[in-house]
Parts: structure tokens; sequence; C-alpha cells
């Protein structure tokens, strides 16, 4: 049973049971379950002898595509922190990478990164509610986390030397997990000291100490 269409790629049907609204709305779409987000919107009742009865009403929506769903997514939230942004993108393999520029974006920023984040740990949540977008989302602005790549390695390379001449652990302060995942990284083969991470967040930091 026909219900009219709130958008193009979505639609509402009418049937006795959720499969039977489903099917309908399917080929309606002319797409498969495995493209689509299905809602129920009523389940219906049976009613007694017939009285009271009504069908059961599902919503069928096509999932959007990863790229556009991640723009919507990142459009919505900045909107709403005040900032107009542009967005490039770049698709590697599983991986999307987003580069944020306009005004003001120290905001986006924050304390060492914290709210780009914030912000690159929502957009990976959102996206990830649709189960077939298998796409890792890496956002960057005022090609922030190159910057803070290289501040890192160079502070990871000072605090071999200190370790090694010392043979002395340094415990470095607390750290996001791309942060500890750069200093883990630049000092994984290094011969005369090695790397862990202790601690819990948002406190958990990188223990160097001598081999």
């Amino acid at each position: 049973m026909d219900i009219e269409n709130k958008q193009q790629d979505s639609t509402e049907r009418l049937g006795s049971t959720v499969e039977e609204a489903t099917e309908e709305a399917l080929k309606a779409l002319g797409t498969t379950r495995e493209k689509v987000i299905i809602t129920v919107l009523d389940e219906g009742a049976k009613g007694f002898l017939g009285i009271g009865s009504r069908p059961v009403k599902v919503r069928v929506q096509l999932k959007p595509e990863p790229i556009q769903a991640v723009k919507d997514f990142l459009r919505e939230v900045t909107l709403a922190m005040g900032l107009n942004v542009n967005m490039e993108t770049n698709r590697k393999d599983k991986h999307l990478y987003v580069n944020l520029t306009g005004e003001n974006m120290g905001i986006l920023i924050g304390k060492r990164g914290q709210t780009l984040d914030a912000l690159q740990y929502v957009t990976n949540l959102a996206v990830g509610r649709h189960g077939d977008l298998q796409l890792g989302v890496v956002i960057d602005t005022e090609n922030y986390r190159r910057r803070r790549r290289d501040t890192l390695e160079s502070l990871a390379r000072t605090i071999s030397r200190k370790v090694r001449d010392t043979r002395q652990s340094v415990k470095l302060e607390p750290m996001t997990r791309f942060e500890r995942h750069v200093i883990h990284t630049m000092l994984q083969n290094d011969r005369y000291v090695r790397t862990q991470s202790e601690g819990n967040e948002p406190y958990r930091h990188v223990v160097v100490a001598p081999k």
C-alpha cells in the first residue's frame, strides 16, 4: 500500500507484516536491504474480529554515500559551533582524509588538538552507525596534525637521548591516543630505550625507559 514519498531517497509503506511492508518499499526504491535503513513507524495491531486493526508502517531510506555522510555531519556540527568551513576530501584505501579551512580554525583545534580529536571521534561514530560504511575518518585543519607530529617526533628524539645518557625513565605529560602513537612509533626501533603507555584516559601518558 502506497504512502506519499517524503523525499526521493526514502519511502513509507504499509503492510500486514514488517517484512511485507519492507519488501514493498524496497521495490519502490529499486534497491536491496543492505543499502537501506529500515525504521518501523507503527507495529500495527490485529484488533478483535477485525475491529481496531491497523497495518504495519515502515520507513525505508537509502543509506548515504560515505563521503557525503561525513560532509553532511561535519557541516552540521561546525555550523553549530558558529564556524563556516570549507572541506577538501581525499580517500585512500579505507581512510577518508578531510581538511577543513576557514576563519577561526583555532577554535576547531582546541588545546593541544583536543577539540579536533573529539570532532574526529564523533564523526567516526556517526559514520559507523551505517554498518556498511567501513571508513576511518581523519580530520585536520591548518596542517595541525603534521605540525604536531613533527613536534612530537622531535620530543621523542630528545627524550631518547636523555634516557640513554641518564639511564633514568622519563614520564611524559598526558597525551591523546594519536600523540602516544607518534611517540611509540618514533622510538619502536630505538636500540637504547623502550616505551609503554600507563594510566587511564584522559591522563594516559607515555613512559620512556632504558632497555
